[in-house]
């Protein structure tokens, strides 16, 4: 009965989905007389091509990618590598090593995309932020004063960032106050916000950050799961701390 219930209530919604996604009539007749063959086909040929433009459902791909071969896009990237040494499939190959923690062994690669020349604002970035990552901090604020100033405000708000990141791993808290404050209210997402609170925090200015991160909550309330779920672990130190001042 159960099934029966089920298979009616899949044929249903797939009919509503020919309806509203304008498919053709005959896959009404296949997913009444042929429910789970049609339905079966139905989704294959009309529904998963369709999700593949849907940002969610990519995002859940990668997920499960990552999750079951964590190194496939690393492979690729040496392969890729192996078989042609240009400076971008050693810029390919240096982010994937990035993403699986291996920063030491990326740091020759993307120096040597760069050359004896001056970096651009994309790879310096990159160079800079692995530098930042292995702790390298005064040779990644090093890379980041030579790059070539990038023009769109939108990348310049992105390395100003790692800048003040950067500035503050090296106790130069009045500089990376000051940039953090510049950002804040155009920065899109909360990164920018959570890691001024932190500053605070280690500034012992527990009013001050308890304000900043009041607004996270306010803002994380109006978000969805996805939203969230993207940031996860930074929404759920914000929300720590914000549950600690408040005590």
């Amino acid at each position: 009965m159960i099934f029966l219930v089920l298979t009616v209530a899949i044929q249903v919604a797939l009919i509503i989905d020919v309806f509203r996604h304008g498919a053709n009539r005959f896959w009404i007749m296949a997913l009444m007389f042929l429910p789970l063959a049609g339905s079966l086909a139905y989704v294959i040929i009309e529904v998963l091509p369709r999700m593949k433009h849907n940002r969610h459902v990519r995002q859940a791909q990668t997920q499960i990618i990552e999750k079951f071969d964590p190194e496939r896009e690393l492979r690729a990237a040496r392969d890729a590598l192996d078989l042609a040494q240009t400076a971008a499939n050693r810029i390919r190959y240096a982010d994937a090593l990035v993403a699986r923690g291996r920063q030491a062994e990326a740091l020759p690669l993307y120096r040597d995309a760069i050359g004896a020349g001056r970096a651009d604002y994309r790879t310096g970035e990159k160079l800079a932020r692995c530098q930042y990552l292995a702790d390298r901090n005064e040779e990644a604020l090093a890379t980041l004063d030579a790059v070539t100033p990038p023009t769109a405000p939108s990348d310049k708000d992105r390395i100003a960032l790692l800048r003040a990141r950067i500035l503050g791993d090296l106790g130069r808290d009045a500089e990376a106050e000051g940039i953090y404050a510049d950002l804040v209210d155009r920065y899109p997402g909360d990164e920018v916000r959570c890691r001024y609170a932190g500053l605070l925090l280690k500034q012992g200015r527990k009013s001050d950050a308890r304000r900043m991160l009041d607004e996270v909550e306010h803002r994380l309330k109006r978000m969805d799961r996805h939203q969230r779920a993207e940031n996860g672990p930074m929404y759920d130190w914000a929300m720590t701390k914000l549950k600690e001042l408040r005590a």
